[in-house]
């Protein structure tokens, strides 16, 4: 019998290099960066403008995505600014060719 695997994503947005950064964990990673680009959620993120997928997880239970947002937005700035950089030199928005 086929398990329905689900995917769960934790995810860092900014509105430009070295700019704010936003924490956030969601199931459907393409809709909620949708939803930040169009400004449709209320709170932080819309109130920065952040906008830009800069760096992002996958996981298979929510629980570990949620034990990940927890644990870095406890980071200093740095260390998540190291994290970006790693994978995402120039903090290009990975989601610049979404539909």
């Amino acid at each position: 019998m086929f398990k329905n695997i689900h995917q769960y994503y934790l995810y860092i947005l900014t509105n430009k290099k070295n700019g704010t950064l936003y924490v956030g964990v969601t199931n459907d990673l393409e809709r909620r960066m949708f939803e930040h680009k169009k400004k449709l959620i209320e709170g932080f993120s819309k109130k920065y403008g952040l906008d830009k997928l800069v760096y992002f997880e996958t996981y298979q239970y929510i629980n570990d995505a949620i034990k990940r947002e927890k644990n870095i937005k406890k980071w200093k700035r740095q260390w998540k600014i190291n994290l970006i950089e790693d994978d995402n030199l120039n903090w290009e928005d990975l989601s610049i060719d979404w539909d």
